[in-house]
């Protein structure tokens, strides 16, 4: 079959890409940097360069395929972080019926029911709204909870303060997942092919309290004391500008943690309890996380 697969070489995309090219499928990987195409191709893929933001390249690109892997790159310079990912949404949307697309897997996010609320996230429904408006076209979204990766943005608060937290809730429990658990159940879906009309599928590694998620991390960069700070929205939002992230994009995280922390944000995922978790624990990615913190 014909994919086509957002996301560039991206710690999703790539290994996604290699799985069904090993799979003997005909892959076309988009890039908006032509400096990784003889990566892509050294893959076996086909680089497609050009932007998302361009529906005529998508139109070209997805003609002729089976199904496309559809993904939101961020764009931490967008005035208005929830309106851009919602409008890649619609360009998708736009592209996917212009070019006769019929199958389409997209890596949404757990707390995508909400239109508001909800940070990144909500910007997220709102791309799931245009592909879910597609009349013959069958969609999947894929909603996976917090990448175990995020942490590693913790790493200068461990190292300058000696604490790890965020506007979570103190013991919140969070579902956690692997980007390599949602490659898998993104290749097992597009070649499978096996689902019809708009539906969801829930993908999730481990579910963490956030001091469970300190403990694990602490232990593994030699801090078995390392502790999980429950910070206000107000301060977790000044440690994000701190941090350096403009304004929109640090309003939209805080807001997120704000949906964590009521249990919003994750009421659906709960409500399609039990969910098979993947094979990737916290405790398997935490040497990686003490790898990175190490070189920092």
């Amino acid at each position: 079959m014909k994919y086509v697969i957002t996301g560039s070489l991206g710690n999703i995309s790539k290994p996604l890409a290699e799985k069904l090219v090993a799979a003997g499928h005909k892959v076309t990987v988009i890039s908006s940097n032509s400096e990784k195409s003889a990566r892509i191709e050294a893959m076996g893929a086909k680089a497609a360069i050009g932007s998302v933001e361009d529906k005529d390249f998508l139109i070209g690109t997805f003609t002729g395929a089976d199904a496309v892997y559809t993904m939101i790159p961020p764009n931490f310079g967008a005035p208005d972080f929830k309106k851009y990912l919602g409008g890649i949404g619609e360009n998708y949307a736009e592209a996917i019926k212009a070019s006769g697309v019929k199958n389409v897997v997209n890596l949404s996010s757990i707390g995508a029911h909400m239109p508001q609320g909800c940070g990144p996230v909500s910007g997220l429904h709102h791309a799931e709204e245009a592909l879910n408006s597609l009349e013959g076209v069958n969609v999947k979204h894929l909603r996976p909870g917090f990448f175990y990766s995020n942490f590693l943005g913790n790493i200068g608060m461990i190292k300058n303060m000696g604490i790890i937290g965020g506007n979570y809730g103190e013991g919140t429990k969070l579902p956690l997942v692997s980007t390599d658990d949602i490659a898998e159940a993104a290749a097992e879906e597009l070649m499978s092919l096996s689902f019809s009309g708009k539906s969801i599928r829930y993908i999730v590694s481990d579910e963490k309290a956030t001091h469970e998620v300190a403990a694990v991390l602490g232990s593994a960069i030699g801090k078995p004391d390392l502790k999980w700070v429950d910070f206000k929205d107000e301060d977790a939002l000044a440690g994000l500008l701190q941090a350096g992230l403009p304004e929109e994009i640090a309003k939209n995280y805080t807001e997120m943690g704000t949906a964590i922390r009521s249990g919003e944000m994750i009421s659906e995922y709960v409500a399609h309890h039990p969910v098979v978790l993947g094979r990737t624990r916290f405790e398997a990615y935490a040497p990686v996380f003490a790898e990175v913190y190490a070189k920092s």
